[in-house]
């Protein structure tokens, strides 16, 4: 790909497409709505559940998520109290009992719960919802807060997947981001996590960090993998200072560029590749055994709010502050402010507060952009077959498709289009050429690349 194409797209802002339509178009749906479309979910489907817990003992200033910090257990009490009843309430109002073969809990650092609080919550979304078997559960993870008391609840709680944010080894890195980090603690999390029966671990990466060079991210790869991960989630940073008032700490002037940017990427990609990782979408990476890959392999690769999955289950339902949940109808995301979450929920209600019902035109452009950021490619006949729509129309309504044509980013053989492997860092912008709503709200989106 030639260097003026990759600068001509690299730096647009867009969504990263965890879903569509994207959170910035959420609106009017209501508890009512929600309490609609739940009491529509037939007995025994299956489902997945994700559980947000708000909470950090110190802010690192890259940080995007919903959270608060918290030097205090009590607040994490309160708050854990209103999710017992938000699973109460919301599995009261499905008409039977459902299964789950996915759940999540994110943050915020989700193990500042106690111990016995981790249990506790376990316990009760078993009392309301059956935990397969086989099933997943996974849970985020800051090694420099996690206690043994803590891995051993997550072992007897029935945790199979453990994500530990890493970011950067980078002494300077790490300080100019606030999160010292040792090499050290993350090792004692990953061997106190597989000696209590957790194999799975994953590590999250961030590149376009302050001070970050493209020597500095691959000896952060290179100790990373020591450790031998299951699988890598390598992010690029979103400097959204407007949005996320504590990035404002952050030297601007210490951010590395576009282009700078994409050959810390590609030089992260090519070390895990050459360790032995199959590349996963767009900033995924997993052993050739891990599901994910095998999911790559067979074409059944998906993308959610939590990144590229294995779930291909149409039901998430979102508990906690902030979270997002997806229905057969459409999307719901619960009220942000924790305390807003829990007056609501104190007052018996459902905490939505936004969301967005889906039409038939939605669900065909949603599969669309999924296969595009799974696959680097789309069939347009087979996905429009099952929609019943036009492939011909979707595509010459596709904004900016004929130019990334022209511009050697994407290719088009009838009804299939694709990324050339040097064009795939640019996936997010073939995937924008399928979103009628992009630019129609104000958004906060990050670089292409």
């Amino acid at each position: 790909m030639r260097p003026e194409i990759l600068t001509r797209y690299a730096d647009r802002p867009l969504p990263r497409y965890t879903s569509y339509p994207t959170a910035p178009h959420f609106g009017a749906v209501n508890a009512d709505v929600y309490r609609g479309w739940l009491a529509a979910l037939p007995a025994g489907a299956e489902t997945s559940l994700y559980l947000h817990v708000p909470f950090c003992r110190s802010m690192c200033w890259y940080c995007g998520c919903h959270t608060t910090i918290t030097a205090r257990d009590e607040p994490i009490a309160r708050y854990l109290a209103a999710l017992h009843e938000e699973i109460r309430v919301v599995a009261d109002a499905i008409p039977g009992r459902l299964s789950a073969r996915h759940v999540h809990f994110g943050g915020g650092t989700p193990t500042l719960m106690k111990p016995d609080q981790f249990v506790a919550l376990m316990d009760a979304l078993r009392e309301r919802f059956t935990i397969e078997p086989d099933g997943e559960v996974a849970i985020e993870i800051d090694p420099r807060t996690l206690e043994p008391e803590m891995i051993d609840a997550l072992a007897a709680g029935g945790v199979t997947r453990a994500s530990l944010g890493v970011q950067s080894f980078d002494p300077v890195v790490q300080q100019a981001i606030n999160r010292v980090q040792s090499y050290e603690q993350t090792a004692a999390a990953t061997e106190g996590l597989r000696a209590a029966g957790i194999r799975a671990v994953n590590f999250d990466l961030i590149y376009g960090l302050p001070h970050q060079n493209v020597a500095s991210c691959l000896e952060t790869v290179e100790q990373a993998v020591a450790l031998a991960p299951d699988r890598f989630a390598v992010f690029g940073y979103a400097h959204v200072p407007d949005f996320k008032r504590h990035q404002r700490k952050i030297e601007e002037t210490a951010l590395p560029g576009g282009a700078e940017r994409h050959a810390q990427a590609e030089a992260i990609a090519d070390a895990l590749v050459d360790a032995g990782y199959i590349r996963v979408g767009l900033d995924h990476f997993a052993r050739p055994g891990d599901s994910l890959a095998q999911a790559l392999s067979h074409g059944a690769l998906h993308r959610n709010f939590q990144g590229y999955t294995t779930d291909a289950c149409d039901t998430l339902l979102g508990f906690g502050a902030s979270s997002i949940g997806r229905l057969p109808q459409g999307y719901v995301q619960n009220a942000v402010l924790i305390g807003d979450y829990q007056r609501r929920i104190a007052e018996g209600a459902l905490a939505v507060s936004k969301g967005r019902a889906c039409a038939p035109e939605d669900r065909l452009r949603a599969a669309v952009i999924e296969r595009i950021m799974c696959d680097y490619r789309v069939d347009l006949g087979e996905v429009c077959a099952r929609f019943g729509a036009d492939p011909d129309r979707l595509a010459d309504n596709a904004s900016g498709l004929d130019q990334l044509i022209a511009d050697g980013v994407a290719r088009r053989e009838r009804n299939v289009i694709m990324l050339d492997e040097e064009a795939r860092p640019l996936v997010r912008v073939l995937a924008a050429a399928f979103d009628e709503y992009l630019g129609r709200a104000p958004a906060r989106h990050s670089r292409a690349v």
